[in-house]
């Protein structure tokens, strides 16, 4: 009979393409600890929405053209190596989980399969627009109207001789720098919060000064505008590691807090990855900094 472990493996597998649907996975499994030691652990792994600014901060400042033909497998070897980091993060906490908080004895898994049915592909489509199309987009709605009007009031409101979103960034400034990052690339997390796929945006949008999204083209002229923003490869490899390592976006969160209906368990939720993010960022930096390597 499989491990429960087999059984997290692939709630995790399902948080690559969604980290709510990988939370909503979870119900498969049957012991209680174990399902909320899933939920908590699944956004260690990067999803869909993380992918893109993973790719091109390694393709910009770590493989390059230097290697020709062979730069593709590098770009390759290095994303494998940054999902690995995730995948063992989720096995670590998970196992610091289930020796303090969460304490108990593993349980055994079985799947039972359903009786087979003829597929109804009428039926299929109507019940997939009506129960999770439909849905998702009105959730996605109800966060994305709020979110993007705060985002446009903070690029567009001035006081003083600069907008709040500039003031934002240099309130956080200090702090950001101490996790190899800056004011900017903290905010855009921040404001990120309803879907990581903004994060890289709303860096731009504060660097440029555009006061809305916007996108420079090809990832040279991306580069460009990072390292004329102070960028060097350790804000780089801080950026992905905290991308790798921080809040879950607003569905994951509302959905561990729908599946586990408690508010501390979302807190923890939140703060597991974001303070394993900080800490790793933090450590890297700081030897970083005293080896004279940045």
């Amino acid at each position: 009979m499989p491990q429960p472990a087999s059984n997290r493996g692939s709630t995790m597998c399902m948080g690559f393409g969604c980290n709510a649907a990988g939370v909503v996975g979870c119900r498969i499994i049957d012991s209680p600890r174990e399902r909320l030691i899933a939920m908590l652990t699944n956004s260690f792994v990067p999803c869909n929405g993380r992918f893109p600014a993973l790719i091109s901060i390694l393709t910009m400042f770590f493989v390059g053209s230097a290697l020709g033909p062979l730069s593709s497998l590098y770009a390759a070897l290095l994303l494998t190596a940054v999902i690995l980091l995730g995948v063992g993060m989720t096995f670590l906490v998970s196992r610091l989980l289930s020796a303090t908080v969460l304490k108990g004895l593993p349980s055994s898994f079985a799947l039972e399969l359903p009786p087979y049915r003829r597929p109804q592909v009428g039926r299929v489509i109507v019940r997939s627009i009506c129960d999770r199309t439909l849905f998702v987009l009105g959730r996605a709605a109800a966060v994305a109207l709020p979110a993007g009007l705060l985002l446009w009031i903070m690029a567009n409101v001035t006081m003083g001789d600069a907008t709040l979103l500039r003031h934002a960034c240099d309130f956080l400034d200090p702090f950001a720098r101490l996790l190899g990052l800056d004011g900017v690339i903290l905010v855009a997390f921040v404001l990120g919060f309803p879907a990581n796929e903004i994060v890289f945006p709303i860096i731009l949008m504060a660097y440029l000064a555009t006061g809305t999204l916007t996108d420079v083209g090809p990832l040279v002229q991306l580069r460009q505008v990072l390292v004329d923003n102070g960028w060097t490869w350790l804000t780089a490899l801080c950026t992905m590691l905290f991308s790798l390592m921080h809040w879950p976006c607003s569905t994951t969160c509302w959905t561990i807090y729908q599946e586990s209906g408690s508010l501390k368990w979302t807190a923890l939720a939140v703060a597991l990855p974001t303070g394993a993010g900080m800490l790793l960022c933090f450590g890297v930096a700081s030897v970083a900094r005293l080896l004279g390597l940045a």
